[in-house]
């Protein structure tokens, strides 16, 4: 969760333009689905980490980071897997995944400034192992592929608020995902807009719920409202599995929510 440039919050939550699944109605755009915002966060979060050491905020806390390592220990996901961060801005779940024993991993952001603060914390963390790429998850320049595990904490939030046609951008992401995502792999994705329902909806084709990760309750707005929906979530850990593109066999990538 971070601050905009007006010191308001930047988590994403959203507001619906219509009751329904966002399938069919979509979220009402916002400033937090557009790049703009968040070059301007981490360029602030660059200067203040430069100036006071702040590493700045962890989105949905430290309790979601130690939730998706304790999964991938219990699966015994090997510490050699390749994992993608999508989104990974001050890269601080990377640093953690290292602390863990994990020791292939990749992070990308489409902001430059959010790479710069990833590559100056690790540095400050004695940390040198770790992949870091200016990357648009949804227009990929490189050849990035054959991850074990791809991580979303709040990404695909994001990218469903953008202004500029967010549903053919979800389906942009959902390419991608089966694009980058090894089969049999695992696709964990933490979220406080979607509902398992909703997200299964939008990640059919090519994958299946794996399992849910428990999660503790939180309210945002409390209430239902006309025209808009502020709802009582948590910020849900889910993981699904991938199917072959086919259709035919099982694809073990799995998205965990």
């Amino acid at each position: 969760m971070n601050t905009d440039a007006d010191g308001q919050s930047g988590a994403v939550v959203a507001a619906r333009s219509r009751e329904g699944s966002p399938a069919a109605a979509d979220f009402v755009p916002s400033a937090l689905g557009t790049r703009e915002h968040w070059d301007a966060v981490y360029e602030r979060e660059l200067r203040t980490f430069q100036e006071y050491g702040d590493t700045g905020e962890i989105w949905f806390g430290e309790e979601s980071m130690n939730r998706l390592i304790r999964w991938m220990q219990k699966h015994k996901i090997p510490l050699d897997a390749s994992v993608l961060d999508i989104g990974t801005g001050n890269g601080v779940f990377l640093v953690e995944l290292v602390k863990h024993g994990f020791s292939n991993i990749t992070g990308i952001d489409y902001c430059p400034s959010a790479i710069k603060l990833s590559a100056s914390i690790l540095q400050k963390e004695g940390v040198s192992n770790i992949n870091l790429k200016v990357e648009d998850f949804l227009n990929l320049s490189t050849k990035l592929s054959g991850f074990h595990v791809c991580i979303d904490k709040g990404t695909f939030d994001a990218i469903s608020l953008n202004p500029d046609n967010a549903v053919e951008k979800r389906k942009q992401y959902v390419m991608s995902l089966s694009r980058v995502l090894e089969v049999k792999g695992f696709f964990l994705i933490t979220s406080c807009n979607w509902t398992k329902a909703e997200l299964l909806d939008v990640f059919s084709e090519g994958f299946e719920l794996f399992e849910e990760l428990p999660t503790p309750k939180f309210t945002f707005g409390g209430c239902l409202g006309t025209g808009f929906e502020l709802r009582d979530l948590s910020a849900s850990a889910f993981l699904i599995r991938g199917w072959d593109q086919r259709g035919v066999t099982p694809r073990p990538a799995q998205v965990s929510f």
